[in-house]
Formats: structure tokens, sequence, C-alpha cells
């Protein structure tokens, strides 16, 4: 993907790269507002499904060239390295916070969603912090987060109008958050494991 996002990035080099940061967090309160905003059998409102989905696109868009633009302008710097994920954690706090507290998903699940999503990035730059390198490994990073919120809302919208009855009543975007407690959680405990036996290894 690297040459792509290289690719990408080449046309926003004029702009500040924290602009570009902003931009991402814009986008994921928009998203996350829009998840709640949405409500099940209300047509109008349901579309919001679809809008939710571009605005998480372009969250991620934003997110991964903000840091080539830095590179390529000259621009690079902790302060930005550092700017760049503590938004990155407000964003997941939004996009997941929106869906937890919407109509779409229970609470209890979106709460373990929550706790999933944030763990696994702690492990991964507490890692860092510690010494050793930062940490992408494991099931499921923010990468793939982001493509599984930007498909499951639309297959949402799209199994609206059929019968289909999934089991425990679950709707489709419920079943993405349990994705993100259950595997989230796990990818939170690869990463500690894999810090641990980095530290056996000094």
């Amino acid at each position: 993907m690297d040459p792509l996002l290289t690719a990408l990035a080449r046309p926003f080099r004029s702009f500040p790269p924290d602009l570009l940061t902003a931009l991402a967090l814009f986008f994921a309160v928009a998203a996350g507002t829009l998840f709640y905003l949405s409500t099940p059998g209300n047509e109008p409102t349901n579309f919001l499904l679809f809008i939710a989905a571009g605005c998480i696109t372009l969250n991620g868009l934003f997110d991964a060239i903000d840091g080539k633009v830095a590179v390529l302008s000259q621009r690079a710097s902790a302060r930005g390295d550092f700017l760049d994920h503590a938004l990155d954690r407000y964003a997941d706090v939004f996009i997941i916070g929106g869906l937890a507290l919407s109509p779409w998903c229970r609470p209890p699940i979106g709460l373990l969603a929550v706790v999933g999503v944030l763990l696994t990035s702690y492990m991964g730059t507490q890692a860092q912090a510690v010494g050793c390198k930062r940490d992408y490994s494991g099931l499921l990073g923010r990468a793939d987060r982001l493509a599984l919120l930007i498909v499951f809302p639309v297959l949402q919208h799209i199994f609206l109008g059929t019968t289909v009855t999934l089991p425990y009543n679950l709707t489709i975007l419920e079943i993405a958050m349990i994705l993100f407690a259950v595997v989230g959680n796990i990818t939170a405990l690869q990463r500690f494991i894999g810090t641990l036996r980095w530290f056996s290894k000094q």
C-alpha cells in the first residue's frame, strides 16, 4: 500500500499535516454522530449509515496520508506523530461510541467493543514507550477496523428490508462490535505477550 499512499499524499503536500490529522478527526466525529442519529425502521435516517461509511472512508484516507505528507514536505516531527496517535484514539471513541449509543447496538456490547479497541491501541504504543518498537501486530488493527466499519453499515442498510433474523436478534452492526470486543481483546493480548517476549530477550 505504501506506493499508493504516497501517490495519494502528493496532491496534499502544500497542506499542513496537522490539518489533515484534524480533518481525519472531523470525519470520525461526523461518522459517530450519524450512527447515533440513524434509526432502524426509519428510511430517511437509515440512509445515514451510507453517509457514515463515507465519513469513515475519509477518516481512514486522511489518517493514512497525514504522515506521508509530513515526510514528503519534510515536516515530520515527534509532535506530529504524538498528535496523530492521540487524535486517532479520540476518533476511535467517537466512531465506536456513536455506534455503542445508537439503536443499532446494545450498550454492553458497545462497551466491550470500546474496551477492545482502546486496549489494542494502548498495547501497541505502550510497547514503544518502554523501548520496544511500536507494535502493529495481531489479528485486528486500526486499518482492519475501519474496513469493517465501511462495509458493515452498508450491509446493515441493505438487509433492513429482508426477513433474515440473526441469532439473539443481533443486528449486523452488533456483529461488527462483537468482533471488535472479542478479536480486539485477543489482539491486545497478542501485543502484550509480544512485548513480554521482547523483555525476556533483553
